[in-house]
């Protein structure tokens, strides 16, 4: 299993910001989206974030390929998720 501080070293995935957006909105169920490179950290992303917060999460393992691929059918879900997650790369990462 993948650590959470082996993806800080390579990601700043501004788990700052995350977090504040959770507490901010109050949300209750979070749905976190990855890419396929960051998918091995999911559970360790999962597993902080639940520190953090007093939120619950799903890990969306459908494909993830940018910004516009957003999980379809989110709506029909029950319980309703309050907040999607979307975490990607960027040209700027990783940080070396």
């Amino acid at each position: 299993m993948k650590t959470i501080q082996e993806l800080e070293k390579d990601y700043d995935l501004e788990f700052d910001k995350v977090i504040s957006e959770i507490k901010k909105t109050k949300a209750k169920l979070v749905l976190l989206q990855f890419p396929d490179g960051l998918k091995p950290y999911a559970t360790a992303v999962v597993d902080y974030l639940e520190e953090k917060t007093k939120a619950e999460f799903i890990i969306w393992l459908d494909t993830c390929y940018g910004a516009c691929d957003t999980p379809v059918g989110l709506d029909n879900l029950k319980p309703k998720i309050d907040l999607v997650i979307q975490f990607g790369h960027n040209e700027l990462q990783p940080t070396h």
